[in-house]
């Protein structure tokens, strides 16, 4: 699929990894509809990358929201073949704390997000894709999800956070699969230790430490690399049904 016909969906992209996506679709000559619970920076993202893109208030667990919205904007581009679902939440802590046992609404809401509203978003839009005219071999979309390292090196602390990302990774193939016969790829992402919102209100001691532990590039990530490889794998129509980490050779201690 070539950038300047891409039309997306791209979730959590008024910041962070999604924002990065966005920008270089965008650049491209794409277009790109940003999904984000925040509104204030959803507007002022799809503001500043110009007509091109719009922004959409929304719930990924929401099964209605994101139905009329993923509609929605598709009438607003004209179609479309594009989802990157980078929507997520941390959900850190222990399964038993310093003040007792994590509360399942901790646990519940962490899979929710991260992996319910994952498979929301992309069935909404698989559900539209498969309308979609044929481009080469036959291909009329693609989804792109986003794990984590965490899904296979889960860290202390860690337990919910991994579980919702192991899902995410574990749903790829089986979908990949039977999406195949719209001619609809899937693949996912599971990027390590990125420079994100997230990482910029950390110490610099830390992030120095965490950088120390990337074996090479000993830094962290940028988020321009994870748009890279979204953009490879639009353009790789061979590449299906995989998950790519996207880490430096980071393999995660236990705390």
């Amino acid at each position: 699929m070539q950038l300047d016909q891409v039309k997306a969906v791209i979730t959590g992209g008024a910041s962070g990894l999604g924002h990065a996506v966005a920008q270089r679709l965008v650049a491209a000559g794409g277009h790109v509809a940003l999904f984000d619970v925040n509104e204030e920076k959803g507007h002022a993202a799809a503001a500043a990358l110009g007509p091109n893109a719009s922004f959409q208030r929304t719930d990924v667990t929401s099964e209605e929201g994101v139905a009329a919205n993923v509609a929605a904007a598709a009438q607003a581009m004209g179609g479309l073949n594009v989802v990157v679902n980078c929507a997520g939440i941390l959900g850190a802590g222990r399964v038993l704390g310093k003040e007792g046992p994590m509360p399942l609404s901790t646990f519940s809401t962490t899979v929710m997000v991260n992996l319910v509203g994952s498979f929301n978003v992309a069935k909404a839009a698989a559900q539209l894709m498969q309308g979609n005219g044929t481009g080469e071999d036959g291909e009329r979309g693609v989804i792109i999800n986003t794990a984590s390292v965490a899904a296979y090196e889960g860290q202390i602390g860690q337990a919910a956070y991994s579980a919702s990302k192991g899902g995410v990774v574990g749903m790829t193939l089986p979908m990949a699969r039977e999406l195949s016969r719209f001619g609809i790829r899937v693949n996912t992402i599971a990027p390590g230790i990125f420079w994100t919102p997230m990482v910029d209100g950390m110490p610099p001691q830390v992030r120095e430490s965490l950088s120390a532990s990337i074996p090479f590039p000993s830094r962290l990530g940028k988020p321009d690399e994870f748009a890279d490889l979204v953009a490879f794998i639009l353009g790789a129509r061979y590449v299906n049904g995989e998950t790519i980490r996207l880490d430096g050779a980071v393999r995660l201690a236990p705390k």
